[in-house]
């Protein structure tokens, strides 16, 4: 039996939801349907694809090997396909970005409401996780990083340098003595990421500092930043967010003032794709530009 060309888009779907119901979403059919695509692919290739337990769909050695081969030729279909569509002044279709929290809360949103104007057949979707986003799974078509990835068949692109310091509330900080130096932080309420959530060693500033406790803490950045203007305690900022919270104040900044860095990370295959390169420029050189905006207010 010869394999059908349409499974493999089910099998991808399988592959990275790692459940049939969830892939049914995806391609809009039922989760029976799907199992029987799956079942129909691994006769027509004599060998099981995926191996099932309670958790889920987790992929054979056969599976993995398929994976690779499906991803080259699902990438090489996109770039056939835009091929024929010919060159388009506009961009069109819909792009998936994933980003950091903090990123995707205060700069995407600008950044990609330009775009957007400037292409009204594009849809851009902005996932905000406070993770690592999994492009092999196509949980995106791009993702923003803080630190560039070392495995994987990756086109890796620094986007710009951002800062961060420490900050507070202008109200808190009246309430306490002055902070002249990092010792006058003892017995000071402190703000920052969960300890065993933090997803990047670029994102463990406290560590840096010799700070072990975090009296309170979230994994999310824009709840940081909440606690923040709450008044509650003193934590680091990136300085782009700054502008957002008119209430916050940077304080030790001959101390403390740590420099991080934004990374585009796409597809090694996507870099074929005209429309793709065209939008990653776009929404690099907004990133950059607007980074340098919203630091020069702060």
């Amino acid at each position: 039996m010869e394999p059908h060309w349409d499974d493999l888009r089910v099998f991808l779907a399988v592959a990275r939801n790692e459940s049939l119901s969830a892939a049914g979403r995806v391609l809009k059919i039922d989760p029976a349907t799907v199992g029987r695509r799956i079942a129909r692919l691994e006769a027509a290739l004599e060998t099981p694809l995926f191996v099932k337990s309670p958790q889920g769909y987790a992929l054979s050695a056969a599976g993995e090997r398929l994976m690779a081969h499906g991803d080259a030729a699902e990438q090489a279909m996109r770039a056939a396909t835009e091929a024929l569509a010919g060159p388009s002044e506009g961009l069109a279709g819909q792009i998936r970005i994933g980003a950091p929290d903090g990123c995707a809360n205060y700069l995407l949103p600008q950044v990609c409401a330009a775009i957007a104007q400037d292409n009204p057949d594009l849809d851009i979707q902005i996932v905000a996780l406070p993770r690592v986003v999994n492009l092999s799974r196509r949980e995106a078509d791009m993702a923003i990083a803080v630190s560039p990835p070392s495995a994987g068949q990756l086109l890796v692109q620094k986007i710009t340098d951002y800062r961060l310091h420490l900050v507070a509330s202008r109200r808190y900080l009246r309430d306490i003595p002055p902070l002249r130096n990092l010792t006058d932080l003892t017995g000071r309420r402190v703000i920052g990421y969960i300890p065993d959530m933090i997803f990047d060693a670029e994102l463990d500033y406290l560590d840096n500092l010799g700070i072990t406790r975090v009296p309170l803490a979230s994994n999310s950045v824009p709840v940081q930043l909440k606690l923040l203007a709450q008044h509650a305690g003193i934590g680091v900022a990136h300085d782009f967010a700054l502008p957002s919270h008119r209430n916050l104040r940077k304080v030790l900044t001959e101390q403390v003032s740590l420099t991080r860095s934004f990374y585009l990370v796409r597809h090694q295959g996507d870099q074929r794709s005209d429309r793709l390169n065209r939008f990653s420029a776009a929404l690099s050189h907004g990133i950059r530009d607007e980074v340098a905006r919203l630091e020069a207010l702060t």
